[in-house]
């Protein structure tokens, strides 16, 4: 039976809206840092902010890297991953380009993996490959994920939560079946509830990217 401290901390409490002002983020960290939340889940503008807000509580900052699209060059991605690193971000979240995945593009995927997966290696920060399932297809989602257990993300993630579909359990299973033990999975986009939240974990997230943290936690009945 899992703790509501357990759950917390496989928690990354999310903001990610165009209109989030600093009094928004200044409430995302003050309940990171009250419920134990692994990470805040931002947009690259903030972390310097966020970064300041959360120093020396234990709580990662997350930047979400070519996002949500995907679709910037890999010396763009790689820049922006830097450069949040700089400001203090722990764990980065960058899209794959789903445009090259689509044309069947391998090397590319690959290529723009391992490029991302060394800058953050190489500063002992956690990275986490997201997919965005809703637009893939099985097959591709297995290229993704055998990929990346010969590059060795930390993480591969489903989804932004601003795609056409968020988190499914049967893509979890999938992943999971793909990457083994090698590389630990996050779900992302739509969990909303404790329920939702568990099924994800039975399945095999160990991370779950949601802005209903605190429901999610307070939820769980303790005995």
């Amino acid at each position: 039976m899992i703790t509501r401290k357990e759950l917390a901390k496989m928690i990354d409490h999310t903001l990610l809206k165009a209109d989030a002002n600093n009094a928004m983020f200044d409430v995302l960290c003050e309940e990171a840092k009250t419920y134990g939340f692994k990470m805040v889940a931002i947009n690259s503008s903030p972390v310097a902010y966020c970064s300041d807000k959360l120093k020396g509580t234990g709580v990662n900052v997350g930047a979400a890297i070519g996002f949500p699209l995907g679709q910037t060059t890999i010396s763009t991605k790689v820049f922006e991953t830097e450069d949040a690193i700089r400001n203090g971000a722990n764990e980065i979240d960058y899209v794959i380009n789903i445009r090259e995945l689509k044309n069947g593009n391998l090397e590319y995927v690959r290529k723009e993996m391992e490029a991302i997966v060394s800058v953050c290696r190489a500063q002992s920060v956690t990275s986490k490959v997201i997919l965005e399932t809703c637009y893939l297809s099985d097959e591709e989602k297995r290229a993704v994920c055998e990929i990346a257990v010969q590059v060795k993300p930390d993480f591969v993630k489903t989804s932004t939560g601003f795609g056409t579909d968020g988190a499914r359990l049967e893509d979890i299973r999938l992943m999971k079946e793909v990457v083994g033990d090698s590389v630990a999975i996050k779900a992302a986009g739509g969990i909303r509830d404790l329920e939702t939240a568990l099924q994800m974990i039975e399945a095999g997230a160990s991370r779950i990217g949601t802005s209903s943290g605190i429901a999610i936690v307070e939820a769980l009945l303790e005995p």
